[in-house]
Parts: C-alpha cells; structure tokens; sequence
C-alpha cells in the first residue's frame, strides 16, 4: 500500500466454494461471475488492498432465524440427491448447493463480526447463490437462502442492534426480503427496481403493515430509466427518512443488473452510476451507523459490467475512486 494512499480497511468474503453451486448450461445465474469480479478486483489493484474473510459454513440455527426448518430440509435432500430443480424452474441446484448456501450466510455472519469487532470498516461478499428472493419457505428466482435477511436477524439476535437499514439495488425487486420485514418497525427496507417486472412485488402502495407500516420503501422505476432519475429516487425516497430512522448497521442487496448492458435487466446505470449509488449509501453508513456497512452480491449476469461495476463498488468502500472509474470504462465498453 502506498504511503500516498488514505485506504479504509474493506473486507472481501471470497472463496472457490462459492463455484460449486451448479446450476445448468446456459443459466445467467452461472460460477464465472465470482471469476469475473475477481479479475476485475485484480485488474483495478485493489485486490490485494482488501482484507480476506475467512469462510465457513453457517450452523443451522443461523438459517433458522429467517427460514422455516422444513424447507431447509427440502434443499438439503435435494442436494444430496445430486440436485434438481428446487420450488421453480429458475432455480437448479446441484450436489454442492446446500453446502454452498451455508457458506454464503456463514460468510457474511464472519464479515458482520468483524465489522462490528472494528477489525475493518466495511465488507463486500461476493457469494453464490443470491439470496432475495427466498422466502422462509420457499426458493426462487436463483436464491436459496435470504443472506442479508439472515445477518439482519443475526445481528438484532445476537448484537441487540436496534435499527437495521437494507438498501436492495438490484434490477429485481427483493420480494422475500420484503416479506421477511413486512410487519418490522427495527428494518427499513429500500429497494428501486424496474416494474413491473419480475416477480411482479415492489409497488409504491407496498409500505408494510402492522408495527412495520411505513418501514417498506419501494421506488419502483420503468424499463428505460435512466441512470440520473434512478441516483435521484436514492436522494428523494431514502435520505430524508433517515432521520427517523439512523440505522446503527447497513446492509446492501447489491445486485449489479440494473446496468445498461446487463441481459435481464433494462435500465439505464452505469458503473459510475454503480459508484456513486455506492457514495450515497457509504454517506449513510459513515453518518448513522460508524460506517458500518456489508454489502452482498445479488444479481448482475453481463461478465464484463458485473465485474467493472463491482469493482467500482469496491473501490469506493476502500476509498480509492480513482483506479476504479478507469477500470469501470474499460470493463463497460
């Protein structure tokens, strides 16, 4: 590291485990991803500043905060069947997946207490399978387990954290996220995301009920937004209730397919865009919660903008812009 730089300490959950998970040819939800983002990582020189977290696979009762013990049953059987199609067929799992699962939610938790220890300021995971899609009972839309709904739940269990702030980005809504929360007064849920769209949730009359009724924020954006209104619902949706609501922990479901080259998605972001939503939500987290801030991969299947967009990402945690927006050029085009 060079004397010149004033570098944060910016954990990375990264692991060969997380290639095992299998899906089928052709499946966008695909192991070279991870390989992606890693070169990417690499390529920008910021690799090698990043903290490595140890992984291991989470125990059971970690899973079971957030989902129900029979479904976790379900994906192991299948698993040790050698795989299949679990719930729908968007979501194929192999021999290795339930394995897999437990290490993404493991990761995370490791990378949580070590924020929380101090040991470094903030965290990105780059795990397979995603995860906010999945219901306490239910896999879709390529996710087993709820990772960033799990750590949520770990760190109100375990660390007793009053307010929890979950900012979704990726291109599709975090309908199981939401659902998880729904009725949570102690987790703010924002998610902006094209709609309609798949899995069709994610309305602005989507607010939560009970104790949790006004804890739900969606800012639902069409196909074709471009990159401007969509850094704008951050500043005109999220920020002001920020004040009501200072989180002491965030979260980020950072899923990169709302990028402008991305294969499902058809929204407009760049990777500078990627950048600068990374700057706002850091801003939170330097602000409310001593800058503590975890950020899990979700979506983002074009190769080249998933990895330039999160080495943007990475960067601007690490506090180091500039190696990165060079990358991030070269790696959109």
């Amino acid at each position: 590291m060079g004397s010149g730089e004033n570098l944060g300490k910016t954990g990375l959950v990264f692991d060969e485990i997380f290639l095992r998970h299998r899906t089928t040819p052709g499946h966008p939800e695909c192991p070279e991803r991870l390989l992606a983002i890693r070169d990417s990582l690499r390529a920008a020189g910021i690799w090698d500043k990043l903290e490595l977290i140890p992984v291991r696979p989470a125990e059971r009762e970690l899973v079971e905060l957030v989902h129900e013990s029979p479904y976790i049953d379900r994906v192991a059987a299948l698993a040790a069947k050698g795989g299949g199609y679990l719930d729908s067929p968007d979501t194929p799992i192999s021999a290795d997946s339930f394995h897999v699962a437990l290490c993404a939610v493991g990761g995370l938790i490791e990378a949580a207490e070590r924020i929380l220890a101090g040991s470094i300021d903030n965290a990105f995971a780059a795990v397979r399978p995603p995860g906010h899609h999945a219901l306490p009972d239910h896999a879709m839309g390529f996710c087993l387990f709820n990772n960033v709904a799990i750590v949520a739940r770990y760190l109100q269990r375990q660390h007793g954290l009053e307010r929890i702030l979950i900012v979704d980005w990726d291109v599709h809504h975090g309908n199981g996220t939401q659902a998880i929360f729904y009725d949570d007064p102690n987790v703010l849920y924002f998610s902006i995301h094209q709609y309609p769209f798949y899995p069709g949730t994610g309305s602005r009359q989507e607010r939560g009920w009970g104790d949790g009724l006004g804890f739900t924020i969606n800012a639902p954006v069409p196909a074709g937004t471009d990159e401007q209104t969509w850094l704008s619902a951050f500043r005109e949706h999220l920020l002001p209730v920020l004040e009501h609501f200072p989180p002491d922990f965030v979260l980020i479901s950072a899923g990169f397919d709302a990028h402008e080259l991305d294969l499902l998605g058809r929204l407009g972001v760049t990777t500078e865009g990627y950048a600068e939503a990374t700057r706002i939500v850091k801003e939170i987290a330097d602000r409310f919660a001593g800058g503590r801030l975890l950020s899990a991969l979700e979506g983002g299947y074009h190769l080249g903008a998933l990895g330039a967009s999160v080495a943007a990402h990475v960067a601007v945690l690490l506090n180091a812009p500039t190696a990165v927006r060079e990358q991030g050029k070269e790696g959109s085009e």
